[in-house]
């Protein structure tokens, strides 16, 4: 152990109950449990996202700039996806029970849950997981800066992007109306499987 602790103090922890520490749910079959050093004070550089998703919903687009994360898969199938910064490529890897997928720290990622009941394990080498959402960037960015930088209609893109709710974690959101198109699978090293919504 590298971390400073008294083990003699009688405010020491060596137990708890993830099921206690929600960090966000949309409902009772989309939600993300917690467990860093805050929860459990004995943790030395590791936590973990306790994730529960059924089909079709996703761990929104993100990145960590604390910590890079290994998402092992306990049960149902998901594809994780991750920008790799130095390639310019979207690899997709679809991941079921026993398999993992490990993203670099500050690598853009998301998580979609391919089947029902899918329950993940994200795991951290950082004390607290920090994360940047894709959600707030595109919410808190001003439409003037981006439709001036992108060369676009600036009351185009706030209508586009109106329907974005800060600090989503978990989408679509619950008023979503829109269908899905399951994802395709061409085959190529990377897993490349797109993933399309449509009206």
């Amino acid at each position: 152990m590298t971390k400073e602790m008294d083990y003699t103090s009688p405010n020491t922890q060596f137990f708890f109950d993830v099921n206690t520490s929600n960090l966000v749910a949309k409902d009772n079959q989309n939600l993300i449990n917690i467990m860093g050093v805050e929860q459990l004070n004995t943790l030395d550089n590791v936590s973990i996202l306790d994730i529960f998703l059924s089909k079709n919903n996703v761990v929104e687009p993100h990145y960590h700039q604390n910590a890079s994360e290994t998402v092992y898969c306990i049960s149902g199938a998901a594809v994780v996806s991750i920008f790799n910064p130095f390639t310019k490529q979207l690899l997709n890897y679809p991941i079921t029970p026993g398999q993992v997928a490990n993203v670099p720290q500050g690598w853009w990622h998301y998580e979609i849950a391919t089947m029902d009941n899918t329950h993940l394990l994200a795991i951290f080498n950082a004390s607290t997981p920090e994360v940047i959402l894709g959600s707030d960037l595109l919410k808190f960015t001003p439409a003037n800066v981006m439709a001036h930088t992108y060369c676009m209609d600036e009351e185009q893109w706030k209508q586009t992007t109106a329907p974005v709710e800060a600090g989503t974690f978990i989408g679509p959101t619950v008023n979503c109306q829109r269908h899905y198109q399951q994802p395709s699978y061409p085959q190529n090293q990377g897993y490349h499987y797109p993933y399309r919504y449509y009206k």
